[in-house]
């Protein structure tokens, strides 16, 4: 029998990546950042200087660009033509420019074919939007994670802190909220939770408790698919 696939949905600084990072290096799996997917499209289009009106054209830059996850001993990182884009992608002007490629459906349905590709064995752990709505409904465990704006907002405030990006908070936290009202209200794949997902709500939780909290609830799935057994760190 193969593992279980994981499914990580919620809205922007929900914690969603650093969670499905540390909870696939805690069970074992392999962690599939989907955000940082439709993160690089955006930077390449931008560097490829792509018409970001034209969706064909961004839907062929999807299909056609290689994209890397290698995992160091400093963090997993983000190849994209040889280079490492681990931080570009991580700036506010291309978080603005990825909810709106992302709306396209012919970038979603390129992008959502490689994630189901890469998660289709199982023993895995998937982030977005719609993971577990639309990319793997089929998830045999589905968390959706949930935190005030305002929190969302000063948690990217500090990342961005952390990499020498002065943005004031209340920008932040406003550029949070028009995130959420362009991925809720767009036609295509809008943010939804799925019906059966655990719904847990982070703003007043550390990522330690949120991440035991996911431990546990994994771990009880795979010991009624009939995989007792603790999965084992494989330093992916």
């Amino acid at each position: 029998m193969r593992e279980l696939i994981v499914a990580i949905d919620g809205p922007s600084g929900a914690g969603k990546s650093t969670l499905s990072r540390r909870l696939a290096k805690e069970l074992g799996y392999v962690n599939i950042n989907t955000g940082a997917l439709y993160r690089t499209v955006a930077l390449a289009a931008t560097r490829k200087m792509v018409d970001l009106t034209d969706e064909a054209a961004l839907g062929r830059l999807a299909r056609e660009i290689i994209i890397e996850f290698v995992r160091p001993e400093t963090g997993e990182r983000v190849i994209f033509d040889g280079e490492d884009v681990s931080e570009a992608i991580r700036t506010p002007e291309i978080s603005c420019l990825t909810s709106r490629i992302s709306a396209y459906p012919e970038v979603r349905r390129a992008l959502n074919e490689l994630q189901r590709k890469l998660g289709s064995q199982g023993g895995v752990v998937l982030e977005g939007r719609d993971i577990g709505t639309v990319v793997f409904p089929q998830a045999e465990v589905k968390f959706f994670l949930s935190a005030s704006a305002e929190e969302r907002g000063r948690r990217r405030n500090d990342e961005l802190k952390a990499r020498g990006i002065l943005v004031e908070l209340e920008k932040t936290i406003a550029a949070v909220e028009a995130r959420d009202a362009a991925d809720s209200a767009r036609e295509h794949a809008p943010l939804t939770q799925a019906a059966d997902a655990m719904v847990i709500d982070s703003t007043a939780m550390s990522i330690e408790e949120v991440l035991q909290k996911m431990v546990t609830v994994v771990q009880q799935r795979r010991r009624l698919a009939g995989l007792a057994e603790p999965v084992m760190e494989l330093g992916r």
